[in-house]
């Protein structure tokens, strides 16, 4: 197989294009093509360099996920490209980015579920680029640490004549959608009001901070509250719902910041 790179002067990006044989074990079908375009954003912030997109052609098969299209070009073609990833399951949500202009998890994204010949992925809006495909999540996970993320009870710790927290079903039901959160970002990415109000602690943040405040064992629901309710707290969300619809972990951050605003209300105690 032979690949060959040329430069696009008039559209500003790199190319490859890939010469490929059937040996290449690639079958197309009308419905899955034997490769497609990979454009990828290309930047460096702190360098002064400014984003580009470069072009890459592909082999994929039905099963290949825009996490590993993006690591065969970093293999055989571009090694400088910055892409944070680790578990690729979907676990640890490392490889947050925009594919086609939604924010995806790229290790959990198919092409074959993309129905386009041309893959775009960038970085997530709403957080600072710090080359490539990777962001600065410090921010994010600095709210996450002001929500308090833990339980918050002085008999939390066992001792002698001391026995576990007992939690029924319904107990646990409460807020067990909102503890699967794996910090990924997208609903943070999704959400407009973040892109006008870089003090709004966020969707991910105040889904967190309900989790915590609907749980039975946890007594700390007036210091949270105090957190949230402020002038960029849970007041600036519009309900757009874009962090519920990006959630690859099926979380509900918008109905949990209206849950929230419950209790700040008085509907809910």
């Amino acid at each position: 197989m032979r690949y060959e790179f040329t430069k696009c002067k008039d559209q500003g990006f790199g190319k490859v294009e890939l010469l490929a044989s059937s040996k290449s074990g690639n079958i197309a079908t009308p419905d899955m093509p034997e490769s497609i375009t990979l454009r990828i954003s290309k930047s460096s912030p702190a360098e002064n360099v400014l984003a580009t997109f470069e072009e890459f052609k592909v082999p994929v098969k039905k099963w290949t996920t825009v996490l590993e299209a993006i690591l065969y070009v970093k293999q055989n073609f571009d090694h400088s490209v910055a892409v944070r990833y680790s578990c690729r399951q979907a676990s640890c949500g490392s490889c947050g980015m925009r594919i086609n202009g939604y924010p995806r998890l790229a290790c959990y994204t198919k092409i074959s579920e993309l129905d386009s010949n041309v893959i775009t992925v960038e970085p997530m809006y709403n957080f600072p680029v710090l080359r490539d495909l990777a962001v600065d999540m410090t921010q994010m996970f600095a709210t996450h640490k002001k929500m308090k993320p833990y339980i918050i009870n002085e008999e939390s710790e066992l001792g002698p004549g001391k026995k576990e927290f007992l939690q029924t079903p319904k107990d646990v039901e409460n807020y067990l959608q909102f503890s699967y959160c794996i910090k990924c970002g997208l609903c943070n990415s999704g959400c407009p009001t973040m892109a006008t109000d870089k003090s709004f602690i966020g969707p991910q943040g105040l889904a967190q901070a309900y989790r915590y405040v609907a749980d039975s064992r946890d007594k700390g629901a007036k210091d949270r509250l105090k957190i949230v309710d402020e002038s960029h707290g849970i007041w600036r969300c519009h309900f757009a719902g874009t962090c519920s619809h990006v959630c690859p972990k099926g979380v509900d951050p918008a109905m949990a910041i209206q849950l929230l605003r419950g209790y700040l209300l008085g509907f809910k105690k």
